[in-house]
Parts: structure tokens; C-alpha cells; sequence
């Protein structure tokens, strides 16, 4: 998801990529050997992928350390860190590369105070995780700002801090201190002011569910946009659990939020149907939209202008 996100959302900033042989993902740009890159004056080595456990294999150590001898920075958003890693540390010291470890949340997080702050926030949810969340929150951004709109995209994962250059990794922060957080990722504002915050697993997922809360909470948002995959019905990786339905994604998170912020709705559906048969998808939208009585959307292909709207009028001061 990294590698793909900084790709679509900042392209200016993508050289190539580095792959290993066996490798079928293809983020559509050139590729380079760290070699080629360093001759092409590429300035930093983004490590784009999460494998599984977190573990990088060996073979991936031997490009970063040659990265970082030729004076490239290393970006990570891993759980693990690249300073635990003495031999890259000394390699770096050495060709004064500098080692980013995006998944490191600031020190001294406070606890979530619940004290209502000024400004409107719109966060997105959803059922499970890799289901759209961040896609979602830059879409309806964009949106928002080419409506005219005053907002604000606030990352709380790796790859969206990568994007805004700034945020906090909040599945990285201590469980007391998640709600805390999320009051300072989205802090006080004007009052006509939106933050777009994404969203971070679910309420819903049993393994991730305290993380999805404490941002809830500590968001206190005005709005929900839940992000849905039509045909996903069982969490992803945890096959025993089934997801609940759209009808009740809605009503718990907004039962949820309403601890923080009484006022919270959910404002619009953003579904990804890159799987349903074309002829279908319309379909699915239009009768999900009566159903619920919101817009619902493909952000990949409507955009977010159909919740700006719906937001619009929710919220006309705003």
C-alpha cells in the first residue's frame, strides 16, 4: 500500500523502483538497481511494502546498506527500526545518509482529554483494514479544497505521513495514549475549518479494534465516511469472523463517537467496486444510496464530490 500510495498521490517525488527477481507488483515506473539510482541522483531509498511479520529478508539488507553507503536516506514505516541495526547505523554515520523511521510516534503523548476543540473533523471508518480508508480521506480532501472548502488532510499511518510530512503513527502509540494522540494529530482550529483524518482499522477487527477506538474517541468527529469493499465478507486474515452489516458499521460507530461528540453522523459511503462487474456498479451505489439515505461513491471514480456536497449541507457554516 506505501509504494502504491506515494506513487499515485506524489509522482513528482518517485524516481523508480527497486524489485527482486519473483516480484509481479508493478507500481508502473521505472526500474532501477540502487546503482542506476544513485547515478540518476535519486536522494532516498523508501522501503514500500510490509512484509509479513515485519521482517525484511537478508537480501533486502544487502540494497539498503549499499543505499546508505551512497549517501541515500532510508525511509521506513515499519514497526521495526532501522537504528536497531548497528551496521546501518555505522554506514550511515559514514556517507551521512540519515535513517527515517516514519513509525515512531513523538514522546511524551498525553492522555485523551474529551475536551471539545473548535474546528470539524470528518474521519473515515470501516468494517475491516485495506479497505480504502486513506484513499479516501486524500480523495475527499481534494475534494473539499476544489470546492472551496478549508481543510486539512491529518495522517495517522505511515504511508499518509509520508504524504502530508507530518502526523502520528497511532498503532504505534501506547493503547492509554491513542485518544491523546488523536487530539493532537487534529488540535483546535477555525471554526469553518475541516480535518480530514484517516482512519485506522476497525472497531470491528479483533485483533485492532483498540487502536480504531482510541482514534474514534479522540478525534471527536463531526462526520464519518465509512469505506467499504461490496464484496468483502469476512475480516480479512481472522476468516472467522464475518463483518457486520453496513446498517450496523453506521449505528455503532456513531454510538461509539457519540461518547466524545454527541453531534457525530455519518455523512457518506465511499465503496471500492474496482471488483464488481461494470455493468453492476452503478447499481450497487444507487440502491446502497437509497438504502442508507447518503451518497455513496467510488472515490477512484466519482471523486468525493457527492459527500462535499452532502457535507455542504449538513454543515453550511462550515
Amino acid at each position: 500500500k506505501t509504494g502504491f500510495g506515494i506513487v499515485q498521490w506524489r509522482p513528482e517525488l518517485v524516481a523508480g523502483q527497486l524489485r527482486y527477481p519473483g516480484c509481479d507488483i508493478d507500481l508502473g515506473v521505472p526500474d532501477m538497481s540502487v546503482s542506476e539510482a544513485a547515478s540518476a541522483g535519486v536522494k532516498s531509498l523508501l522501503i514500500g511494502v510490509a512484509p509479513i511479520g515485519g521482517v525484511v529478508p537478508d537480501s533486502w539488507w544487502t540494497s539498503i546498506e549499499e543505499a546508505v553507503r551512497t549517501g541515500m536516506d532510508i525511509i521506513c514505516g515499519l514497526h521495526f527500526k532501522l537504528t536497531d541495526y548497528p551496521a546501518l547505523v555505522v554506514a550511515a554515520e559514514a556517507s551521512g545518509a540519515r535513517l527515517i523511521d516514519v513509525r515512531k510516534p513523538p514522546a511524551n503523548l498525553p492522555v485523551g482529554t474529551g475536551k471539545k476543540r473548535s474546528g470539524k473533523r470528518v474521519l473515515m471508518v470501516a468494517p475491516d483494514c485495506a479497505i480504502g480508508k486513506k484513499y479516501t480521506a486524500l480523495a475527499l480532501d481534494k475534494a473539499m479544497h476544489e470546492a472551496g472548502l478549508n481543510s486539512t488532510f491529518r495522517a495517522t499511518g505511515q504511508t499518509g505521513i509520508m504524504l502530508a510530512g507530518e502526523g502520528i503513527p497511532v498503532d504505534a502509540v501506547v493503547a492509554d495514549f491513542i485518544s491523546g494522540a488523536a487530539e493532537l494529530v487534529s488540535p483546535a482550529n477555525d471554526d469553518d475549518h475541516w480535518d480530514v483524518i484517516e482512519g485506522q482499522g476497525s472497531i470491528f477487527h479483533p485483533g485492532y479494534s483498540g487502536v480504531s477506538l482510541g482514534l474514534l474517541h479522540g478525534s471527536q468527529a463531526d462526520a464519518l465516511v465509512l469505506c467499504i469493499d461490496p464484496l468483502r465478507t469476512r475480516v480479512a486474515g481472522w476468516d472467522d469472523y464475518t463483518l457486520p452489516s453496513i446498517q450496523e458499521c453506521i449505528d455503532q460507530h456513531v454510538l461509539l463517537g457519540s461518547r466524545t461528540n454527541p453531534a457525530i453522523a455519518c455523512v457518506g459511503i465511499s465503496a471500492n467496486t474496482s471488483k464488481l462487474p461494470a455493468t453492476e456498479r452503478l447499481d450497487y451505489l444507487t440502491n446502497l444510496s437509497k438504502q442508507t439515505g447518503l451518497p455513496c461513491i467510488d472515490p477512484l471514480i466519482d471523486g468525493c464530490g457527492a459527500i462535499v456536497e452532502h457535507i455542504q449541507q449538513l454543515y453550511p457554516e462550515g
